[in-house]
């Protein structure tokens, strides 16, 4: 007995052995990054006489020639040392056993970098002089300098970041260096006013905004040692928090007091005035010389606008090599995450390593190191719904055929216009600022990653949200690029907010995960596959708002980012309306007003109608592709 027990003991300690080993290979942790590469930390001279902090690992290895990977970050290079070495995960890690130099970089103005920070600084088209400083001649001298200083380069460089990173890559593959031979933006900012983080369509996602710049824009005597602490809300409901700040005048006052500088800049240019418009590097983006893969995903909550529009604009600009890949991801989660699950929608699949070791490492060995030619698509784009990679030589796909969704009565939703219908046939709720739809069922106070995907059923029971849904689908439905919302609407106040939603309704017999730990129930799910605000008083401009007349019919309409999506046989497409989506978006007053000065007595009830009758026929526009 005493011998099988030690024989136990001992198979046992062989396991937890073997587990422990297998865990550490899992995470990467069998390779020495810092005994392969040495640490080096430099001041790289800029053209007007900045010095700009920038850390190189390069490997100890001098046998060969190696590439540069330049990284530009406003958020820190740490950990700050020669002796201090970052660890290496998921793509860099892959990178590092290829054998690259690794370049990481403090832009202009912050940690170690001296020099003004600008965010999103403008480009500069036309240069004049040595003063004139941008992203993009930072980035070229960065790039001059390493490759004339750092030994054993083989004289290309690659970069690549994801979200501020991701828009130095943008910035920086314009006029680019010589040297620089492919580029790699992932879920990159590029307009803060139509579409990325704090604003969509004019319409300002507060709960985002306030948690990142009351970290980020906080300044700190010593940010290197000492970073700005996170935000104390002191209660984990965000709607209750926000909602009792009142006017967003308040947040400044009670909380700010002065010392987040941008945020002074975010309420006073409330329309796309040029200070917006300077910022968006969108503009720039033709006869990009080095080749690009541009990353993102669709369940991005910060920037899902961002990486669809880069994709399109260098397009557009120019005939060098450019691909697009959108996998089904939350913000950067490809990049060191599994990737086969969000929230309670599991994907069924290892979709960021497949991406990483099939997609982003390829491109890079191929374009900097003459491997061989990964033949990637134009658009290598994951289906939601299916769950599987596909390939395509465009996006949209060219064969995807606009198909029209219009509303009906008794919340139906179908392909027909309608015709018959009384004149001016309408659904109407009561839109109270006061108590304003929630976007999540849960309570949190940041804008959640998950909301992306959220079950809707907690939205589809109240009643300031319209209900539209199709009857059960008879064959798979695919939809494919941008969605368009057309919306005939009135509204008894002078502004509001229009909140479109697309869905995907399970059928009642779906199965629940297994395991469920969190006993979630998926028959009757309803999926969030896209969702999006529109300030009303932009409905012509985004640089004049206008008021609405009340009670008057106004059409309104808007593009929804992409989706790449299947609804399944016997799902239900379905479409929300609703006025408020808090705290994620702000609260309209639904009075005409500077929303960020507004006084408690603008916010005022008002009620919502949307139509849908023959000459009045909202409709929700779709890229659907045809079957077989």
């Amino acid at each position: 007995m005493t011998r099988l027990l030690v024989r136990c003991r001992v198979v046992v300690l062989v396991c937890c052995c073997v587990a422990v080993a297998l865990s550490t290979v899992a995470q990467g942790g069998e390779y020495d990054f810092r005994g392969h590469y040495t640490k080096y930390e430099y001041q790289v001279l800029m053209r007007d006489g900045t010095k700009l902090f920038t850390v190189v690992y390069a490997p100890k290895d001098a046998s060969e020639r190696y590439p540069i990977m330049l990284q530009r970050t406003p958020y820190s290079v740490k950990p700050y040392g020669v002796d201090r070495y970052k660890k290496p995960a998921g793509m860099e890690l892959l990178l590092a056993k290829e054998g690259v130099i690794f370049a990481y970089q403090d832009v202009r103005g912050r940690m170690a970098s001296e020099g003004t920070f600008v965010h999103v600084r403008p480009h500069i088209a036309e240069k004049n002089g040595p003063g004139s400083i941008d992203e993009s001649t930072d980035t070229y001298d960065t790039i001059d300098w390493l490759v004339k200083n750092v030994p054993n380069n083989n004289g290309r460089v690659g970069m690549r970041g994801i979200s501020y990173p991701g828009f130095y890559c943008a910035a920086g593959m314009i006029d680019a260096h010589p040297a620089l031979k492919a580029v790699s933006p992932q879920a990159p900012v590029t307009d803060w006013f139509v579409g990325d983080d704090w604003r969509h369509n004019g319409a300002f996602y507060l709960a985002h905004a306030f948690r990142w710049f009351a970290r980020f824009g906080k300044v700190v005597d010593d940010p290197i040692r000492h970073p700005a602490p996170p935000f104390d809300y002191r209660t984990p409901d965000g709607y209750e928090f926000f909602l009792n700040l009142g006017s967003l005048e308040n947040i400044d006052e009670k909380y700010f007091k002065g010392d987040i500088a941008f945020w002074k800049d975010l309420t006073e240019h409330d329309t796309y005035d040029d200070f917006w418009k300077e910022r968006n590097i969108l503009n720039h983006l033709q006869a990009i010389r080095p080749a690009v893969m541009t990353v993102g995903g669709w369940f991005d909550a910060e920037d899902l606008y961002g990486p669809l529009e880069v994709y399109r604009r260098v397009e557009s600009g120019g005939d060098g090599d450019n691909i697009l890949v959108m996998g089904p991801w939350a913000h950067g989660t490809w990049a060191e995450k599994v990737g086969e699950r969000l929230g309670h929608v599991d994907f069924h699949a290892k979709t960021s390593e497949y991406y990483r070791r099939h997609m982003e490492l390829p491109f890079f060995l191929h374009h900097l190191k003459d491997g061989p030619d990964p033949n990637l698509p134009e658009a290598f784009v994951f289906e939601t719904g299916t769950n599987q990679w596909r390939r395509y030589n465009a996006w949209p796909p060219k064969n995807a055929v606009e198909t029209s969704f219009y509303l009906y009565g008794g919340g139906k939703l179908g392909m027909e216009p309608p015709a018959g219908s009384e004149e001016g046939a309408f659904d109407e709720y009561l839109s109270d600022p006061n108590r304003p739809v929630p976007y999540i069922a849960n309570i949190s106070t940041r804008m959640t990653r998950e909301h992306m995907v959220d079950d809707q059923r907690f939205a589809s029971w109240r009643p300031d949200v319209l209900v539209y849904r199709t009857d059960d689908l008879t064959d798979d439905v695919t939809v494919a690029g941008p969605i368009t919302a057309s919306l005939y609407v009135s509204t008894s106040g002078t502004d509001s907010d229009w909140v479109v939603k697309l869905i995907d309704v399970y059928p009642g017999d779906y199965p629940d995960p297994d395991p469920n730990p969190t006993s979630v129930r998926m028959g009757g799910y309803q999926q969030l596959v896209r969702g999006e605000a529109f300030r009303g008083k932009f409905r012509n401009s985004f640089e004049k708002p206008e008021p609405f007349t009340p009670n008057e019919v106004t059409k309104i309409e808007y593009i929804l980012p992409d989706i790449y999506h299947t609804f399944r046989r016997g799902h239900r497409i379905m479409v929300q309306i609703q006025s408020s989506w808090f705290p994620l978006v702000d609260r309209n007053p639904q009075t005409f007003t500077d929303i960020y000065h507004a006084s408690e007595e603008d916010f005022q009830k008002a009620v919502q109608r949307v139509y849908r009758s023959e000459d009045a026929a909202s409709v929700v526009r779709m890229k659907v592709l045809p079957r077989g």
